[in-house]
């Protein structure tokens, strides 16, 4: 056999199978051993298979586990043996994208000359060969993908970019004449695109094929590996990095285990639920005996936020009730003092921020007798003059809770603090969901972008203020319930009694030695 017809040979089996193109010709940079040729494990085969056998698929993986170099192999394979594929190489920036392509660009300059073709272009961010076969790395923008056709998009790290929904649905168009899609992340909790995605496809409710490799599919790693991870990583991102576990994932302001914790132990179906849409959920009747707090927040207005409140018993922490539902403000309001009533006139704490103020102005104008107030100082908004005028009542106190710069981060650690220790008891599936998307962006905690926290924030804010002012409240009265029962008609040091038998307006006064002092505004 000639030497043109060996390496003609050699062509047809690298094509036919790239699994033998990768281990024989395919050389990778491994970062303890050095240059060496592409060894897959069986489980890279495996995923291999199933990148030639569907068009979409969608990797759960484990850290390490050499995908995005399969990936990068897959890539180079199409370009070398097929013609006019272009593979565009998606992720958080333009720098980790280029990573794939310096592998493809590493492997291609390490092939055998009769294998490489013309390089029509070859720089830091793209290869381009004479076939007509390219791979470019781009950074994550909506338009990232709309302007070319593409026959491989490969998303990197997509659980990780933003408005990465938005980038996928602007390339169905390039993708929808045949093009492949590999969307490979470690997860980083539930609720944004990869999540549901991921979710979907194991359900079969989109095009993606789901492949999941958790840590241990790897031959070489053993429990003592996974331990030093969690040394080495700290328990939660070890378990975002190796684990596939969603729901122990991701920068979530509650602990992901806490909120395992809640569904595992607390959340239970509403024995009622009623109003429009279903939108009020009941899991106990009020109490005559009990006091509670309603914690309210009202909608911006713009139709993609809900308005809320929260009931719960003032004593134990549990949820009792929960409403959430678009509404005009002073239909809110009037529903709100309606519920507050029902459950013996509960403590009724709104948000008087924006919109929120409203719903103060009609619930103040209604009368309501235990409405929360705070400082006038946390008031904030364009219009703080005129309802600050408004509402004083010369104590420099006005009706709802400020939620401000100041106060909002007091809210939500307190919140956080209650919730982690596991004091509170939540029942209801909607808040947990909400909790579940409740994470921290840029230093700040906030809904994941396509979710609220409409639940979340009442929520908070109730239990920051059942360990401020309520707590005070309470240790007020109890010292005052003491006392009161201390007290009683005869004794050596004081007597409680009627000054004068027939005197109906003001029976009761203390005596001390011989002073008397009156005591009706304790009881």
């Amino acid at each position: 056999m000639s030497i043109s017809d060996a390496i003609k040979q050699e062509l047809i089996k690298c094509k036919a199978d790239p699994v033998y193109f990768m281990k024989k010709y395919y050389t990778i940079q491994h970062p303890t051993k050095g240059r060496m040729t592409f060894n897959l494990f069986p489980f890279q085969e495996k995923s291999l298979k199933l990148f030639q056998r569907f068009d979409y698929c969608i990797i759960n993986k484990s850290r390490q586990l050499g995908i995005s170099t399969l990936t990068s192999a897959f890539a180079l394979w199409m370009m070398l043996f097929e013609q006019d594929k272009n593979i565009l190489v998606l992720a958080t920036t333009q720098a980790t994208a280029k990573n794939m392509v310096t592998k493809v660009r590493f492997a291609y300059d390490n092939l055998p000359k009769w294998m490489q073709l013309p390089v029509m272009e070859h720089n830091r961010l793209s290869l381009r060969l004479k076939n007509g076969s390219q791979i470019k790395a781009v950074s994550a923008a909506t338009d990232s993908a709309r302007s070319e056709a593409v026959s491989l998009l490969v998303i990197d790290e997509a659980a990780f970019i933003d408005r990465i929904g938005d980038i996928f649905t602007a390339a169905q168009q390039t993708l929808a004449t045949g093009g492949r899609c590999i969307a490979l992340s470690t997860p980083n909790g539930v609720g944004n695109w990869f999540h549901k995605e991921f979710v979907r496809a194991q359900n079969g409710e989109n095009n993606f094929t789901p492949i999941s490799l958790p840590w241990t599919v790897h031959p070489e790693r053993n429990q003592e590996w996974r331990s030093q991870q969690t040394r080495d990583l700290g328990e939660r991102a070890a378990a975002q990095e190796c684990d596939c576990d969603f729901s122990t994932s991701g920068d979530t302001v509650i602990e992901p285990n806490t909120l395992n914790y809640y569904q595992e132990n607390t959340i239970l179906d509403p024995i009622e639920r009623s109003g429009i849409g279903q939108s009020y959920w009941l899991w106990e009747y009020p109490d005559p005996m009990k006091n509670y707090m309603i914690m309210a927040d009202v909608a911006r207005g713009d139709g993609k936020d809900y308005s809320t409140y929260h009931i719960f018993d003032v004593e134990s922490l549990a949820q009792v009730a929960e409403f959430k539902d678009q509404l005009a403000t002073k239909d809110f309001a009037r529903g709100l003092v309606a519920r507050s009533i029902e459950w013996n006139n509960a403590l009724l704490i709104v948000e008087n921020a924006s919109i929120g103020w409203d719903v103060v102005t009609t619930i103040e104008e209604m009368g309501y007798p235990n409405l929360y107030y705070s400082p006038k100082s946390e008031v904030v908004g364009t219009q703080i003059d005129l309802y600050v005028a408004k509402f004083d009542r010369g104590d420099g106190m006005v009706p709802g809770f400020g939620m401000n710069q100041r106060t909002r981060p007091l809210v939500i650690e307190k919140g956080r603090s209650f919730l982690e220790e596991r004091s509170v008891i939540i029942r209801s599936q909607r808040t947990l969901d909400e909790l579940r998307v409740f994470i921290w962006k840029n230093g700040k905690p906030q809904a994941m972008q396509g979710y609220n926290d409409d639940l979340v924030m009442p929520l908070m804010m109730g239990l920051f203020l059942r360990d401020t002012a309520l707590r005070f409240r309470k240790v007020a009265f109890d010292l005052t319930y003491a006392s009161l029962n201390n007290y009683s008609k005869t004794g050596n040091d004081f007597q409680v009694y009627s000054s004068t038998p027939t005197h109906q307006e003001n029976p009761w006064k203390m005596q001390i030695g011989n002073e008397f002092d009156d005591i009706t505004w304790l009881l």
